[in-house]
């Protein structure tokens, strides 16, 4: 499955095959939300944040791509992720494209 984020594949002509979405709701564990909390005071990244988001984008491309199996495309175009927080500590991603079928 070819993945892009242009509303194109130079060489292709593409079928559209309709909208397709993944996404995930991601929380840390109170021990981590703790300790992350105390690093917003000295200030500086938050690495388990970091990899709670990645994680979460991750999965979320893969439940897209699993959406757009089932309209057996061959890429998604367009491709795009947003993210909310949904309470302290948890935030939803969620990734979304189009679905294309090759025609050349």
């Amino acid at each position: 499955m070819l993945l892009v984020n242009t509303d194109y594949i130079t060489g292709k002509e593409l079928e559209m095959l309709g909208l397709v979405k993944g996404s995930t709701i991601q929380s840390k564990h109170i021990g981590k939300d703790i300790s992350q909390g105390f690093k917003t005071i000295v200030g500086g990244e938050l690495k388990a944040y970091n990899e709670m988001m990645s994680e979460a984008r991750a999965l979320a491309t893969q439940r897209m791509v699993e959406e757009a199996e089932k309209f057996q495309a061959d890429a998604i175009v367009n491709i795009r992720y947003a993210s909310a927080a949904i309470m302290q500590g948890a935030a939803e991603v969620i990734a979304y494209g189009t679905a294309v079928k090759f025609i050349s």
